[in-house]
C-alpha cells in the first residue's frame, strides 16, 4: 500500500520519516520548492534530536519527495494531510492552506480511478470535515464513502520529541461515518503499532474536539501549578517541585505537565486555547475557565518581569543575559516563547540584552536583528553580566557553577526552572515557585 503525506512541516516530516524508516511506502509533498529540495538531502527545516538520522535513514529506503499532488492523488491509497493552522489575529484557526489542499486533491479526484481515503491530521475545530467533505464533494463530483474515503485523524506530538511521540503515542483516535474506510484505518494502526497502543474509534466531530480538549487540559494543568509556584514564593520554606512531585503521584492527577515555569509557549497550546475560546463564544457559550487558564499564562511574563524590576530596581543600561530562546528544550522554536516577550520588555526600558540558546539563536536573530547580543558560549554570555535569567531548562545550564558566574560583574541569577536551586552559589539567587 501507498501513503501519500501533504505537508512537510513539524507533523508531516516527522510521520513520514517515521513510516518510511520502517519500510512503508511513503510520498511527502509540499508545494514550498526550496523546503522539499532541502528535505531530499537529508535536511531538516526544524531542529528535533532524532528526526535528522531517521530522516536520512528513510530516504534510503522508501521516502519519496515531491511537489506533485497529482502523483499522491493517483498512487496513494491513504492521503494524510498535515499542513498547518495558524492562528489569526481574532483567535480563529486559518483554514486557507487546508482548503487550498483540499480543493487541490478534488481536482485531481474527478478524475482519478483511485479511491483514496483522505485523512484529516491537522488540528481543525469540530465542524471543519463537513466543510472539507463538501468541497471534495462539489469540486470532483464524487461521493463521500463511495469515490473517497474521509477520516479525522488528529496528532498528539511534542516538539522536541515527535520522533518518540509518533512511535510511542498515548492513543490513535480515528473520527468517520464510514466502516468501510474506517477498518482500513484501524488494520494500518494495528499493523504499525501492533495492540499496544489503544485506539479510539468516533465520528470525525469529536475527533476534531478530543484535540483541543487534550491540548486546553494540559494548558490548564500548566497555569494551574505556575498559579500555585506563584503563591509558593511568598512562603518561606516552601519548594514548588516537592508540591508538584507530591500531588503528581496521585494517580488522579499524574506527574507530566507539572513542572513550574515562566509559563506555555509554543505553536500549538496556545493557539488551540484560543481558538476554543473564540469558537466557544461563536456558539454563544462564555469558556471561562479557559479565558483564566489564558489569562494566567498571560500574566507569567507580568510576573517575571515584576521580580526583575524588584530585584534589580533600575533596568536601564544594564547588561542582562537571558539563558534559554526556544519555548521549551530540544527544540529551536521560539513562537510565542516566553523569552521573547521578556527581551521585549526589558528592550523597552533600555536594557542591554546579550542572549544564549543552543538552538534557538538563528531564529531569534529574524526578530531582534542588531536590537540584542548574541553569545556562542555560555561564558560569553554571562561575561560583565549584571544579571542572569534562566528561561529554558536546557541540560547545559544545569552545569552551570560558581566559576562560570565568577564573569559576571554582578552576581544575581533568577532562575525560573529551578534547575540550580539545589546548589551552593556564592551568588544572589532567586528562584520562582522557592519561598
Amino acid at each position: 500500500m501507498n501513503f501519500g503525506i501533504i505537508g512537510a512541516g513539524f507533523v508531516g516530516l516527522t510521520f513520514a520519516a517515521v513510516l518510511a524508516s520502517k519500510g512503508y511506502n511513503i510520498t511527502l509533498m509540499d508545494s514550498n520548492l526550496d523546503k522539499i529540495n532541502k528535505i531530499k538531502k537529508g535536511v531538516t527545516p526544524f531542529y528535533d534530536p532524532k528526526l535528522k538520522p531517521l530522516l536520512q535513514n528513510a530516504l534510503k529506503k522508501s521516502l519519496i519527495i515531491t511537489t506533485d499532488i497529482e502523483y499522491i492523488v493517483n498512487n496513494c491509497k491513504i492521503i494524510f494531510i498535515t499542513v498547518g493552522t495558524p492562528a489569526l489575529n481574532d483567535g480563529k484557526i486559518n483554514l486557507e492552506y487546508i482548503i487550498k489542499v483540499v480543493e487541490d486533491i478534488a481536482g485531481y479526484l474527478g478524475t482519478t480511478k483511485n479511491t483514496p481515503i483522505i485523512v484529516i491530521k491537522s488540528t481543525v475545530v469540530p465542524g471543519t470535515s463537513d466543510i472539507i467533505k463538501n468541497i471534495l464533494e462539489k469540486k470532483s463530483k464524487k461521493k463521500s464513502g463511495v469515490g473517497f474515503g474521509l477520516i479525522t485523524n488528529p496528532e498528539f506530538l511534542s516538539e522536541g520529541k515527535a520522533v518518540n511521540d509518533t512511535f510511542n503515542p498515548h492513543v490513535i483516535v480515528i473520527g468517520g461515518h464510514d466502516k468501510k474506510f474506517i477498518d482500513i484505518m484501524k488494520k494500518f494502526y494495528l499493523g504499525f503499532y501492533k495492540d499496544r497502543i489503544p485506539i479510539v474509534i468516533t465520528n470525525p466531530q469529536t475527533a476534531e474536539m478530543i484535540k483541543y480538549a487534550n491540548n486546553s487540559f494540559l494548558a490548564t494543568k500548566i497555569s494551574f501549578i505556575n498559579q500555585l509556584a506563584n503563591i509558593c514564593q511568598y512562603i518561606p520554606g516552601i519548594n514548588i517541585d516537592d508540591v508538584a512531585k507530591a500531588i503528581g503521584l496521585d494517580p488522579r492527577i499524574g506527574v507530566s505537565f507539572l513542572r513550574a515555569g515562566p509559563g506555555y509557549g509554543g505553536s500549538c497550546l496556545p493557539k488551540d486555547i484560543n481558538a476554543l475560546i473564540t469558537f466557544s463564544t461563536q456558539l454563544g457559550h462564555n469558556p471561562t475557565l479557559l479565558k483564566m487558564v489564558k489569562k494566567t499564562n498571560e500574566e507569567q511574563i507580568t510576573n517575571i518581569f515584576s521580580d526583575i524590576k524588584d530585584i534589580l530596581g533600575k533596568i536601564e543600561n544594564k547588561q542582562i543575559t537571558i539563558l534559554g530562546l526556544s519555548f521549551k528544550e530540544r527544540s529551536d522554536d521560539i513562537r510565542e516563547s516566553v523569552s521573547i516577550k521578556l527581551i521585549e520588555l526589558l528592550l523597552k526600558r533600555k536594557a542591554s540584552i546579550i542572549v544564549h540558546d543552543p538552538m534557538a539563536i538563528k531564529n531569534t536573530r529574524e526578530i531582534f536583528g542588531n536590537k540584542i547580543s548574541y553569545a556562542k558560549s555560555i561564558h560569553e554570555s554571562l561575561e560583565k553580566s549584571e544579571c542572569v535569567i534562566i528561561m529554558t531548562p536546557w541540560k547545559h545550564y544545569e552545569k552551570l557553577s560558581n566559576k562560570d558566574f565568577q564573569v559576571m560583574k554582578k552576581r544575581i541569577v533568577i532562575d525560573t526552572r529551578r534547575l540550580l536551586v539545589k546548589k551552593k552559589l556564592d551568588v544572589d539567587f532567586y528562584a520562582t515557585g522557592v519561598g
